[in-house]
């Protein structure tokens, strides 16, 4: 499977997951209107738990029972892609590597393989925070020098997930790194959300080296981390 192949898989299993979430919080949202209030659980509870709380309220259950019923094949779909997908990441040596980074799981992994493509297009790793846009704009005058929000240029998706792999890393990873230590300190000096941006953002160049040198994350190698990044707004 080529790079164009890749992305399009992972493109479409995206869509199928915003719109299995989109179809529960459909459910969830009129489950409110009624009283009813279904606590976060798996996939696999989220239909036994909306027609539990039903009960005997038929109608009610006949403008559900259809919107489950959809929510359950969109589900099963996902989980035909993402049959595809490990199969893709088991069988590539680049994305394993990749994936020995904390937060960094097969979607994230996968994603700026198929992105990035060829590592050798970047003479420097830090170019990559930039191509995925996460680097901060700067505005500059005679009279003014600061920095901006980031420039969301290049893949948003391969962003999106890179923003998750920092959160992940961030806020549930339980093992401890240089890397995490570094976002933490951050966390207090900027706000935790621009924390993880900046995370993002030292993943995705670390990321670039690993797959360019063919090494894997070193947990104890505080060089990972080495230098300051830019505050983002």
């Amino acid at each position: 499977m080529d790079s164009h192949a890749l992305k399009i898989l992972l493109v479409a299993r995206a869509q199928l997951v915003a719109q299995r979430q989109t179809m529960a919080n459909t459910i969830r949202g009129i489950l409110k209107t009624y009283g009813l209030r279904i606590v976060r659980c798996s996939g696999g509870l989220f239909a036994p738990r909306v027609r539990d709380a039903i009960g005997e309220n038929d109608v009610l259950m006949a403008v559900i029972e259809p919107l489950l019923i959809a929510w359950q094949a969109l589900r099963e779909q996902v989980a035909v892609l993402d049959t595809r997908v490990n199969a893709r990441a088991k069988s590539d040596a680049t994305v394993q590597r990749l994936m020995s980074v904390p937060g960094v799981g097969v979607i994230v992994a996968l994603a700026f393989s198929a992105t990035i493509d060829d590592p050798d297009r970047f003479k420097r790793s830090s170019s990559v925070g930039a191509y995925v846009g996460l680097t901060p704009r700067r505005y500059q005058s005679g009279e003014e020098d600061r920095v901006g929000r980031i420039s969301r240029c290049g893949d948003a998706l391969l962003r999106s997930y890179l923003f998750e792999a920092a959160n992940v890393l961030l806020s549930r990873h339980p093992r401890e790194c240089a890397l995490k230590t570094w976002g933490l300190v951050m966390a207090k000096r900027i706000g935790m959300r621009r924390a993880k941006v900046a995370v993002a953002r030292k993943i995705a160049v670390l990321l670039h080296t690993l797959w360019r040198n063919g090494d894997v994350f070193n947990w104890g190698n505080k060089a990972d981390c080495a230098g300051a990044l830019p505050a983002v707004a």
